[in-house]
């Protein structure tokens, strides 16, 4: 993962951030950006996709049954998960972007371009960046994903020495697509939780 060289303090840049108004007219509630980067020392990245509701109205990242189950996933509490020295979040959308026929609408194209290359300039230190769902590896695996979600989450070891770890998202509505693939919290679920364990000791 390219990172460009950073030219303002972490602290004026998640400011920026935060005072984003991008795509302001195009978003049901507002502008409300959620990112949780607050330290360089951070070792693991997560990149999701964008908040949803009940996000969107705590400012919290995960703080869902997503979050619960991806916690799950890390072996982690939520002390640990929201410590800005271990973990850093950064979605692919930063704002809600309302409700669609089927859950939410994609996370707006808008903010990876703007704001992705200027926090990744700021976190020398990630160990392992963990894709969450088809946006994040579309961007950050490019042509070297599987043809599917399922194929490219099946395929983790090939990303692995870049540090790279592809998941499928850990919402409530992918209880299906769990109970359809057992591998992926037989396999893929046991060497997430090593690997963590292993960096964060």
């Amino acid at each position: 993962m390219v990172r460009a060289l950073s030219t303002v303090p972490l602290s004026d840049l998640i400011a920026e951030i935060r005072a984003c108004r991008i795509c302001a007219d195009t978003l049901p509630l507002g502008p409300r950006p959620i990112v949780r980067v607050g330290d360089p020392a951070a070792q693991i990245l997560i990149i999701g996709q964008a908040p949803g509701r009940k996000v969107h109205d705590t400012g919290t990242p995960w703080d869902d049954a997503s979050g619960d189950r991806l916690r799950r996933w890390l072996g982690v509490d939520r002390a640990s998960f929201y410590d800005e020295r271990r973990f850093a979040i950064m979605p692919m959308g930063f704002c809600y972007p309302g409700a669609g026929p089927s859950g939410d609408l994609p996370p707006r194209l808008e903010c990876a371009p703007a704001w992705h290359g200027r926090i990744l300039a700021q976190l020398p230190n990630i160990k392992l960046t963990l894709l969450i769902g088809q946006y994040a590896q579309t961007r950050y695996l490019g042509f070297s994903r599987e043809a599917s979600l399922g194929a490219t989450v099946h395929a983790w070891r090939n990303y692995i020495d870049r540090g790279l770890l592809p998941l499928v998202h850990p919402s409530p509505r992918n209880h299906r697509w769990l109970s359809t693939h057992p591998w992926f919290e037989a396999e893929v679920v046991p060497a997430l939780k090593e690997l963590v364990a292993g960096i964060l000791r």
